[in-house]
C-alpha cells in the first residue's frame, strides 16, 4: 500500500517563471527506505518540504499528494503531526523550547499525551540516541550536531509512520553521523517506518535505499535500485557520477570486469580480488613532510581557555596551536568538543579568560573595533543565514563592499566575479531564505570572500554542498591559498579535509591533540578517515582520497 502518491506536481516560487518542482509523479510505499539524491538547488528540499501540509513553501503549485489515498491537504494537521516525522536541514529552524527534556516532550504535550506515556518515551528515546549526559541542558549550549540528535529522538518519541530527514547528518562528526544513520536504518527495518531521506554523504546509505530517487533541474531523471542508478550515471557521464559512494566512483575509474561494490566491506573484496595474483609494487603515496622551521606562523594560540560563564566547565582547555602561513589547516573532531568556540575565539566573539590569541604577530586584545575584520580575518559561520541582513543575495554581496572607496563599475565587476566564482550568479535576485542550503553556503562564502581576508575561517563549509561543487569549492580554497590567503577549517567532512589540507589536527575535550599531513593523519585512524582509506588500506599504506586508490591501483596493474 502507499503512504504517498505524488501526480503530476509543479511548483515555482512567487516572483518567479523557474520551475522548481516539473512533472513530479513518484509512489512512495510503506514501509520503504527511500533515498533522494541529486545537485544543490535540483529541488529535494523543496519536494520534501511538500510531504507534510505545515511547511509547503508558498508559491504556485499544481498536481496531486496523497497521503494514505487522502490528499494530503485534506489530513488534519494533527494527524501529519503525529504520523509524518520531519527532520529539517536547519536544526535551529526545528527547536521551540529552551531545555532538552522540554524538546523531547514538546511534541508529546502538543498531540495531548498522558504525563505516564510522555515521561516513557522521553525516557526511552534520550536512552537510545545518549542524551542522557546532556539531559537537563539548556539548548543554546549545544552544538549543532547535538541539536540535530535531539530533533530526531524528539520527533521518534511521537512514533511516527513516516520519517523524513533533510540531510541530517550536515553538522554531525563521521562517529556520530555514521550511529545515526545505522539508527534510521534500525527504525526502518525493526519498526516499519518508511524512510524518506537526502544526503550528500552517500556512503552511509545508498546500499541500504529500495530505491533511489534521482532529481536535477527540479524534475526525476531517474527512480531504480542502487547499482542501476550508478550503472545509468557511469553510462551517460553524467556531472552526476560524482554523488555516488566513493566505493563505485573508484571502482568504475579504474576499470576491470569485477561487480561494482556499494559498501566498504565490497569494495575491500573488490581491491583484494583484483590483486590477489598480483604482486603489489607502489603501496604508498609520496606525503610531504612537516616543516616547521622555515614557515611563517601568521595566527597563534597559547594556552589558550575560555569557558561560557562563571560557574561552568571549561570549553577550550589550553588550546597551543599554530597555523603557517597560506596554507589550509583542517580541524576535525567530535560535536561539543570546542571547535566552533574555538572559531569564535579567534575572531574575537568569545573572549579567552586566559592565554593569548596573536594575529599577524599582534594580540588580538590590542586591535581597534573594526581593525581586526578590515582586510585581516573573516569568518563563515556554521549557520549561513545569520549573514544574510538585505531582501536579496545580491543586495547582500553590496552591503559587504558599500563602505570601500571603490568606483560603481569596479564594485559591479567585484559582485559578477565573486558570483561566478562561487555559482551563484543563477539566483542572485532571490531572497537568501529562498535558497536550498547548498545554496546559502555559497552564497554566504561569496559575501565573506569580498572581505578580501589574509585570514579565512570556515566552519563546516561544506555543510549541504554536493559532491559536484565541492570539487569546486576546493579548486577556490587552493586559489585563494595560492594568492596568499591562509585558510583554518573546521569540518566533519574527512573525505573533502583529506583532499584538499595541508595540515590536518584532530580537536578532542577542549584541546588540539595532534597535527599531521592529510596521508599520514587519516592513514593511521580507524573512523576518523575516508572510505577510500577503510577499502584499500590492507594493501595500500597511506591512501586516503579516490584519486590516491585510483593512481596506485592503476600503477600496479599496468607494471
Amino acid at each position: 500500500m502507499a503512504h504517498f502518491e505524488i501526480k503530476n506536481l509543479n511548483f515555482s516560487y512567487p516572483n518567479s517563471d523557474r520551475k522548481v518542482l516539473s512533472n513530479i509523479n513518484l509512489t512512495i510505499n510503506k514501509g520503504e527506505y527511500i533515498v533522494l539524491c541529486g545537485s544543490n538547488g535540483s529541488g529535494k528540499t523543496t519536494l520534501l518540504r511538500h510531504l507534510k501540509s505545515v511547511l509547503t513553501p508558498h508559491g504556485n503549485r499544481t498536481g496531486e499528494i496523497f497521503f494514505d489515498n487522502i490528499q494530503i491537504d485534506k489530513v488534519s494537521l494533527r494527524e501529519q503531526s503525529s504520523k509524518i516525522g520531519y527532520v529539517m536541514q536547519d536544526p535551529d529552524s526545528q527547536i521551540v523550547t529552551d531545555k532538552v527534556w522540554h524538546e523531547l516532550a514538546f511534541g508529546l504535550e502538543s498531540l495531548g499525551c498522558d504525563v505516564r506515556t510522555m515521561r516513557m518515551r522521553v525516557a526511552e528515546m534520550a536512552s537510545y540516541f545518549g542524551i542522557q549526559a546532556w539531559f537537563n541542558k539548556n539548548v543554546m549550549e549545544l552544538s549543532g550536531g547535538q541539536k540535530q540528535l535531539l530533533n530526531l529522538a524528539s520527533i521518534m518519541a511521537m512514533q511516527p509512520e513516516v520519517l523524513i530527514l533533510d540531510e541530517p547528518t550536515s553538522q554531525l562528526d563521521p562517529i556520530a553521523a555514521t550511529e545515526l544513520l545505522n539508527t534510521v536504518k534500525k527504525i526502518n527495518l525493526e519498526l516499519g517506518t518508511t524512510v524518506i531521506i537526502t544526503e550528500h554523504r552517500l556512503e552511509e546509505i545508498f546500499h541500504c535505499a529500495d530505491r533511489v530517487v534521482l532529481m536535477e533541474n527540479g524534475e526525476i531523471i531517474g527512480c531504480d535500485n542502487p547499482r542501476n542508478i550508478g550503472k545509468s550515471l557511469k553510462s551517460t557521464e553524467d556531472d552526476l557520477f560524482s554523488i555516488l559512494p566513493s566505493t563505485m566512483q573508484i571502482r568504475y575509474r579504474v576499470g576491470g570486469n569485477l561487480p561494482y561494490p556499494l559498501t566498504v566491506r565490497e569494495g575491500r573484496e573488490w581491491i583484494s580480488k583484483m590483486f590477489e595474483d598480483k604482486q603489489i609494487q607502489y603501496d604508498t603515496i609520496d606525503s610531504i613532510e612537516i616543516d616547521d622551521e622555515d614557515t611563517d606562523t601568521i595566527l597563534e594560540l597559547k594556552e589558550v581557555w575560555h569557558r561560557y560563564d562563571k560557574y561552568s566547565n571549561d570549553v577550550l582547555k589550553g588550546i597551543n596551536l599554530k597555523i603557517e602561513k597560506g596554507k589550509i589547516h583542517a580541524i576535525v573532531g567530535g560535536n561539543g568538543t570546542g571547535k566552533s568556540t574555538m572559531m569564535k575565539t579567534i575572531c574575537g566573539i568569545c573572549k579567552p579568560y586566559r592565554g593569548k590569541i596573536m594575529i599577524l604577530g599582534k594580540d588580538i586584545k590590542k586591535y581597534k573595533s573594526n581593525e581586526l575584520f578590515n582586510n585581516c580575518i573573516a569568518m563563515l559561520p556554521q549557520d549561513p543565514k545569520s549573514l544574510f541582513v538585505k531582501k536579496t543575495v545580491r543586495e547582500d554581496l553590496e552591503e559587504m563592499i558599500s563602505n570601500n572607496r571603490y568606483t560603481k563599475k569596479e564594485k559591479e565587476d567585484k559582485i559578477i566575479n565573486i558570483s561566478k566564482l562561487c555559482e551563484i550568479d543563477n539566483f542572485l535576485l532571490n531572497h537568501p531564505y529562498d535558497l536550498s542550503g547548498g545554496e546559502q553556503q555559497r552564497a554566504a562564502l561569496a559575501k565573506v570572500l569580498l572581505c578580501n581576508p589574509k585570514i579565512l575561517l570556515l566552519d563546516e563549509p561544506t555543510k549541504a554542498i554536493d559532491n559536484n561543487f565541492k570539487n569546486k569549492f576546493s579548486d577556490i580554497l587552493k586559489e585563494l591559498k595560492d594568492s596568499g590567503v591562509t585558510i583554518v577549517m573546521v569540518s566533519h567532512d574527512v573525505e573533502f579535509c583529506a583532499k584538499c589540507a595541508d595540515k590536518v589536527s584532530m580537536f578532542f575535550n577542549g584541546e588540539i591533540t595532534t597535527t599531521n599531513t592529510p596521508n599520514r593523519f587519516f592513514s593511521q585512524n580507524s573512523f576518523y578517515t575516508t572510505v577510500a582509506n577503510r577499502m584499500s588500506r590492507h594493501i595500500f599504506k597511506n591512501a586516503v582520497n579516490n584519486e590516491d586508490v585510483i593512481y596506485l591501483c592503476q600503477k600496479n596493474l599496468v607494471q
